[in-house]
Parts: structure tokens; sequence; C-alpha cells
């Protein structure tokens, strides 16, 4: 690529954001020379967005910060399609309400990261069923259908893939790009939007667009994707042996998200600071090369500042002051994640395998005995060798509360409900 004139691709460049670009030249040159609004499309399909859309939510987090205006793209009428992308299964249906009720829980995200207004670089967010949930079949087919080549869909890898492995596509799935691709089409008539920012795995579904609104409109439209994100071991962003790493603090506190950063692999703590940090690169270049004790605190200030990002400084302040108080200093911080259990349960015994379920350190009750056998399971930070023990009032410490543990990194407090 050549000398970069714009911020914005400069920025996407140097931290390791790009994987492919439509045309780099021509879209340098728009956002060297004006705003460009740009989007990026998130079904509704749970009730938060998890650890592996972090990627392109700090591309437009960057793309506002260079002086561009961001799109959030609530996805309410692809949803009820499905995106057939990386999928060998057909999507669950959801129903009207539960898309309504997860796009709620998906927009408190993003006012962590963008800033929302009326100005020509303030956020908007936009929900394509707007546009899709009015469209007349006939008329669309006659309108846009025409365009839309059936020999290049069948070749895109979310189809290619179904097909070669004979696995059921249903029609609806069919249409999920051809949908993706009038997005970019209404978004670039309403807002004059140019560019459609998504993971590699979208390629398709973005030139398609670009296509799209180059035969309808004459117009000239960019893509912009990012690598598929795996740790260095090959284990796929935003997902743990737990589950998926929300980003919702009621679905995940700020502490077990600080947890989830402070794990990561030695060999992604520079990768993951500059792509998941604001960080200055030359800051990041000095921790290159970390052993022993300092990798150690390289991970600390990658999880501070990446759950700085998402849930405040406060928050990720508290969350490395309970970790530093729970593993240097064997104290319970206040910010350790708890579950409430009744004052009757306490009196009659509550057993360890259910305390460790009910506490989610744990999927099942063989998983807690497997973790006993393993010497992995504490209580009150005493070693727990004896699976059938209940647990009583006896358990509660000074401050009210039993400390479950399992391994050194991973705890949970049971308290008595306070009603």
């Amino acid at each position: 690529m050549s000398q970069l004139k714009s911020d914005f691709l400069r920025v996407l460049t140097e931290r390791g954001f790009i994987h492919q670009l439509s045309d780099s030249e021509g879209l340098d040159a728009l956002c060297a020379s004006s705003v460009c609004p740009a989007y990026i499309g998130f079904d509704c399909t749970a009730p938060s967005l998890h650890a592996g859309s972090l990627v392109q939510i700090m591309l437009l987090y960057w793309l506002q910060q260079t002086g561009h205006k961001p799109i959030a793209l609530m996805g309410g009428g692809t949803t009820r399609v499905g995106d057939p992308t990386g999928k060998d299964d057909s999507r669950k249906m959801l129903s009207a309400d539960e898309i309504e009720s997860n796009k709620a829980g998906i927009r408190t995200v993003f006012e962590r990261f963008l800033t929302f207004g009326e100005g020509p670089t303030d956020a908007i967010m936009i929900d394509n069923a707007d546009w899709l949930l009015k469209l007349n079949y006939v008329d669309f087919l006659r309108d846009v259908g025409r365009h839309i080549s059936v020999n290049q869909m069948i070749q895109r890898d979310a189809v290619k893939l179904r097909l070669e492995r004979e696995q059921h596509l249903s029609f609806l799935e069919f249409n999920y790009m051809v949908l993706q691709a009038y997005d970019f089409v209404e978004l670039h008539r309403r807002f004059g939007c140019r560019l459609q920012l998504g993971g590699s795995d979208q390629w398709g579904n973005i030139v398609s667009g670009i296509d799209l609104g180059r035969r309808m409109d004459q117009a000239e439209l960019f893509a912009v994707t990012t690598p598929l994100l795996a740790t260095s071991s090959g284990a796929k962003m935003g997902k743990t042996a737990d589950g998926a790493v929300w980003l919702n603090a009621d679905m995940l506190s700020p502490y077990q998200y600080w947890q989830y950063w402070r794990n990561c692999e030695d060999a992604d703590i520079v990768r993951f600071l500059k792509l998941f940090t604001v960080m200055p690169l030359d800051e990041i270049s000095r921790l290159e090369g970390l052993q022993g004790a300092d990798i150690n605190d390289a991970k600390k200030l990658l999880a501070t500042e990446a759950t700085a990002m998402l849930h405040g400084r406060s928050a990720a302040d508290e969350a490395a002051e309970t970790a530093r108080k729970t593993f240097e200093q064997g104290e319970s911080g206040d910010a350790l994640p708890s579950f409430d259990i009744s004052k009757a349960e306490i009196e009659n015994g509550i057993g360890l395998l259910t305390a460790f379920v009910r506490a989610e350190l744990a999927a099942s009750n063989g998983d807690v005995r497997r973790q006993v056998r393993g010497g992995a399971v504490r209580v009150n930070d005493q070693i727990i060798s004896d699976e059938t023990i209940v647990l009583t009032a006896d358990h509660l410490n000074d401050s009210g509360f039993i400390k479950l543990s399992v391994g050194k990194k991973r705890h949970a407090l049971l308290r008595i409900q306070s009603h």
C-alpha cells in the first residue's frame, strides 16, 4: 500500500485491523478529503454482543476518532432471515419480541465506545427493519433482483460449503446476502454511507453490496474487512470453556471480563493491546519481548485498559484491585461475582456440587467432581477433597459469605439473600 494520506487507514494499518480493501487508493483519498459515513451490521441474535465483535466495534471507534461518521446498523430485519456464513445449520428463528429485546441489550454496548448525536461525525444507530419489513416482494424482485447474479451467489463460501457438504440451505438463508447488499444501497441513499466494514468472512456479502450500489445508483462504494481473530493457540476469540465472553455487565461482570484478558496467551499481548485498547503504539512496542513477571504485568495492563474501554475506568480499576487482593493477599474483593442463596438453604445446608454449579464455576455436578479429584476446588481458600460435603452457616466468614474457587483464577462468593 502506498503512503497513506488519511488518518483512518493509517491507524487501522498500524494497529493491525486490515485484512482486505476494495480500493485502497480511492478510499484513502475519500477519507483524507471529507467525512466518510461507514457502517457495520450487527444481527440481534442474542441479548448482548460478545468479545468476538470487539474488533468491529473498535473499527467504528477509530472511524469516529479520525473524523468520520459511524453507523451502527441493527439487523432487526435480517435477523428474521439468518446469515448462513460460517454456519452448518439454519439459524433459530426468533420472534419479533425476542429480536427487539436483544436489540435493546446490544445498544448499550455502543454507547461505551461511540458518541451519538446530530453532528457530522456523531454516530447514529439504525435498524434495517425500517426498510426491509416494508418491501414489496414483486417490486423488490424487479428493482433489485435483476441486478443480482445467482452464478456469483453460489460461489460465495457460505453457500458453496453448504452445497458441497450437501447440507440444507433454505431459500430464506439464500436471500440473506441479497438483503445485506440492499442495506448498503439504502444506507448510501439515506445517509451518504460510502463504506462497509466487517470481518473477512463477510467479504463476499460486502462486495455484493458494492456491486449492487454501482448497478442501481452508479455509486462508488468501498469495503474494509478485518482478519478473523483467533488466539495464538487457535481458540476462537470471545469464547472460553465456560461460554461466551459477553459485553453486557449483567451477563458477565467487569471482574470476569477483566479476568478474560488477564488470562490471555503470552504471544497475544501486544496484538491485543493494539486492537482492543487505545494505548499509544510507542508504549505498546516497549512491551514486546517481555519475559517472566513482566509478562504478567503486561497482561494486567491489557486487562485493565480493555475493561476500561467497555465498563469505564472505575470498574476496571476495581476489578484490578479485586484481583490483586484475591491473588496476592488471599482476600476476597467486593467485585468478585456473587450469587445469592436463601437463609433456609444455608440453614439446611447446600451440597458442594450444587453450590459450584449455582456459582457458575462448573457446568455440571460431574464437572465439580472432576475438579475435586484434581485438587482444584477450594472453599474459603481451603482445598476440598470430599465432594459430598455440605456447606452450612459454619462456612460463612466474618463478612457473611462463602468464597468458592476453582484453581487460582476463578472465584465466586455465595451470599445470604438480604431480604
